[in-house]
């Protein structure tokens, strides 16, 4: 779609650049921010800008004053956020600005997904990109018309100023308000258009293969990952990868995970020092991380690495998992065993500063020996590792990583020296800690723990799945209703899809990973609720929030995966587990509608929803329902047979020896499936039909 009332709105701001000089004592204003909970919005409460937080109060005042609202959405690690607002939120003349021509509005994309969504669709539409900060320009009553992401403070390189933009948009808004209705029409056309999906018949096993072999052209046989640079982690796409391997057996796609795995775990995306993965790498080497540490990065990837484990046994990969799990517990966990959700990558004002190492501090730390050890096998060098993102020169700095994995010996010395160098790295400023906790993202991280934890036989793992489900239980769910953001002792936000999507996921994980009925049926209760608020009767999918005032160009049905996958999606395959774990076969056919509903898109783009096509190879896979019935000997060995091992296309029901009448009311199927002679007994089940029972491993 074109929207040439863009480029004349551009042409105005040229044309028309009114002066500014009246505006360079802005007045003496407290913005209205210091009393939120959001850490982004916090970090502009002392701006000379006037900002309001998204809500009725600055809609109202806009109204009233006919001015435009000048919409700012970021979060609280956003590098590019942080230099924005050094640059022109704590500037003056700026502020005053924006303070005498808008009524300014700042939103926390993470605390407000749904406001996000609806403006970088927009921007997308608009710019044929997106990203943060993103700025938007609406009407009083929330309509955009003009759509950006990082605007410089002066116009350079051909990209306009803040200087410019606020009096040319001023300009257009008080003389030629008929181009911004044109404008306006034109992007609601569009977004609607955006929201139009292409319904027909299921996808079949083709759109597997398909979705695999995009995966397969873009794989970088030199150093791993999928294109070139950037390189994001999107471990959903490696767990589709290694399903795929499972079901053909083509080594090619196992080999692809395993390498990028290994190259992620090696290169500087990795902190060797303080464990976690940074966000994404700059390069195609993965040596040089935007340096933020989100938990939902952690999550993935901690289930991506423990499914390699189950399938390769590497040493690494479980290290991997358990570092990962050390990272979160020291950093990311509050002391009610919450999950906050991120570091930021600046400290002190410098992205990455706190990671970074230069060869004279080395020397300085370490014995002679252990700097040359660190030195050489870390790639440390004197002029420093790699080239700054902006200036393209070498910095003196360094950022650790490995150009192979170390041997045992090397190993062991390492320990010693990463101890040293942790303990004076935390002497450092640390980057500012996202301290939230949300819904979604706090449910990854239950799901990944609990996964791991039942692989590795490591109850540490699932008791801290299971201290922060309870935590979500008791301070996110009020009134029967399900909230996304808490903070501080508030809880607050009603949820989106993705609360509700990702807290059954986890409930699953759970319930398998303890065989606690309680878990199961959460998940079944919300997922219920999911689709009495989310479902939409009409057409099938999922809306991905509520139908409020704040979705002006109508809700949104998400079904691509970004940095976690879509509610869609993930609903798709919760609805074939759920199915097959209580026999409810309606839950099956939600999910086929899902899969009718986004036929077009899982079709052509499959591998842009990878997680949707997780349930797809779960369908195409002879999945087993698995019923391990307790007798009077122990039926540990089944559950860790199970456990261990690859195995994505079956669920997994414990009916117990003593107190198995709260899962048969949950399971009724499972009254038909007690122990034989008292011995515990497997029973498995697929398409419709079971086979044997099996009373020993060797059996299976």
């Amino acid at each position: 779609m074109s929207f040439p009332l863009i480029e004349s709105i551009s042409e105005y701001f040229i044309t028309n650049v009114y002066s500014t000089q009246k505006y360079l004592y802005p007045p003496n204003i407290l913005n209205r921010l210091a009393s939120e909970k959001s850490p982004y919005l916090l970090q502009h409460k002392d701006n000379p800008v006037d900002w309001y937080p998204w809500g009725d109060e600055a809609f109202k005042k806009a109204k009233d004053e006919n001015k435009p609202v000048f919409l700012s959405i970021g979060y609280a690690t956003c590098h590019w956020c942080h230099v924005m607002a050094h640059e022109s939120f704590e500037d003056d003349e700026i502020a005053a600005l924006l303070n005498d021509s808008f009524i300014n509005v700042k939103v926390d994309r993470e605390e407000r997904p749904d406001i996000d969504s609806t403006y970088m669709t927009v921007c997308q539409m608009l710019n044929g990109h997106g990203g943060w900060p993103l700025t938007i320009v609406l009407t009083p009553d929330k309509a955009p018309f003009f759509a950006a992401t990082y605007i410089p403070k002066e116009a350079r390189y051909g990209r306009i100023g803040l200087r410019q933009l606020i009096p040319g948009i001023n300009g257009m808004w008080t003389h030629e308000p008929e181009k911004i209705k044109k404008a306006i029409y034109s992007i609601k056309e569009g977004f609607g258009k955006s929201q139009q999906f292409e319904s027909g018949n299921f996808p079949g096993t083709e759109a597997l293969d398909y979705a695999a072999e995009q995966f397969s052209v873009r794989f970088d046989d030199e150093f791993g990952g999928f294109g070139s640079a950037p390189k994001f982690p999107s471990p959903h796409n490696l767990m589709f990868l290694m399903r795929h391997w499972k079901q053909t057996g083509e080594q090619r796609f196992l080999d692809a995970v395993v390498e990028t795995l290994t190259a992620m775990r090696l290169g500087g995306i990795w902190d060797h020092i303080g464990y976690g993965f940074h966000r994404y790498s700059t390069d195609r080497e993965w040596l040089l991380p935007h340096f933020e540490k989100m938990l939902y990065d952690q999550a993935l990837l901690m289930m991506a690495y423990t499914e390699a484990w189950q399938i390769t046994r590497l040493p690494l990969f479980r290290q991997t998992v358990y570092e990962i799990a050390e990272y979160v517990s020291r950093n990311l966990t509050s002391s009610d065993g919450a999950f906050y959700s991120a570091e930021d990558a600046d400290s002190e004002g410098e992205e990455g500063k706190f990671y970074v190492w230069q060869t004279s501090e080395i020397d300085s730390l370490l014995s002679k020996e252990e700097a040359s050890f660190f030195r050489e096998k870390f790639n440390l060098k004197e002029e420093g590792n790699f080239e700054d993102e902006a200036t393209k020169q070498l910095t003196g700095q360094n950022i650790p990583h490995l150009k192979k994995e170390l041997g045992e010996k090397d190993s062991k010395i390492w320990s010693k020296v990463r101890e040293k160098l942790f303990a004076e790295r935390e002497k450092r400023i640390h980057p500012g800690l996202d301290d939230k906790t949300l819904t979604d993202w706090s449910s990854l991280m239950i799901a990944a723990f609990a996964k791991a934890g039942a692989v590795f036989k490591e109850l540490k793992f699932i008791d801290k799945a299971e201290t922060a489900f309870e935590f979500l239980r008791k301070r996110l769910v009020q009134d029967g209703i399900l909230l996304h953001r808490y903070k501080e002792g508030e809880a607050a936000i009603e949820g989106f899809a993705d609360d509700s999507a990702f807290m059954v996921w986890a409930g699953i994980e759970l319930y398998e990973a303890t065989f606690k009925t309680k878990y199961l049926r959460v998940a079944v209760e919300l997922n219920q609720q999911l689709l009495e608020t989310f479902w939409d009767k009409a057409n099938g999918g999922i809306y991905f929030s509520v139908n409020d005032d704040d979705q002006p160009l109508g809700r949104q049905k998400q079904i691509y995966d970004g940095a976690v996958p879509s509610s869609n999606s993930v609903a798709f395959l919760n609805f074939i587990r759920l199915g097959r774990f209580t026999g409810n076969t309606d839950l099956e056919e939600m999910a086929n509608k899902i899969g009718e509903c986004f036929s077009s898109d899982l079709i052509r783009s499959g591998s842009s929803s990878t997680m949707s096509m997780m349930a797809l190879q779960f369908l195409y896979n002879n999945p087993k329902e698995i019923v391990i019935s307790e007798g009077k000997n122990s039926s540990i060995d089944f559950v860790n047979h199970f456990h261990t091992n690859f195995n994505p296309f079956k669920i997994l029901l414990l009916r117990p020896s003593e107190h198995f009448r709260d899962i048969e009311t949950l399971v009724p199927f499972l009254k038909n499936q007690p122990p034989i002679d008292n011995k515990s007994t497997i029973y498995i089940c697929r398409n419709y039909t079971c086979e044997k029972p099996v009373f020993d491993i060797s059996e299976l």
